[in-house]
């Protein structure tokens, strides 16, 4: 019963993002922008980060806004999870008014009957 409770009440690392790539197959990267204060001057100075998320049904797309958590190793760079898309970016709602689906169709061959004139 203790390690039942322990696994329920295990700390998630939550983070939101942008998303900047979503060129691989169930991968994209999230970026976090940060804002640090620089050791000597003491001004400001904007920082980022570059995560790898697996997202298995490919549901965001550059320009999202997501909720991504910490998990275990999917790969070598690759140790987060998609939890949700928090806002949709332009690219999402071209591509929902276009009928588009996540993964483009296959482009058909031309037939010999066309090509042979």
């Amino acid at each position: 019963m203790t390690e039942q409770t322990s696994r329920t009440s295990r700390k998630r690392i939550l983070r939101q993002g942008v998303v900047t790539s979503d060129k691989m197959d169930k991968t994209i990267s999230v970026r976090m922008d940060r804002k640090t204060k620089h050791p000597l001057y003491g001004k400001y100075v904007k920082r980022k980060t570059i995560f790898k998320a697996h997202d298995p049904d490919n549901t965001a797309f550059e320009g999202d806004i997501v909720e991504i958590e910490f998990c275990r190793p999917y790969s070598k760079t690759k140790r987060w999870r998609l939890v949700r898309v928090v806002k949709q970016g332009p690219a999402s709602i071209e591509s929902m008014e276009s009928g588009e689906t996540a993964a483009p169709a296959a482009v058909p061959a031309a037939s010999e009957e066309g090509s042979a004139s």
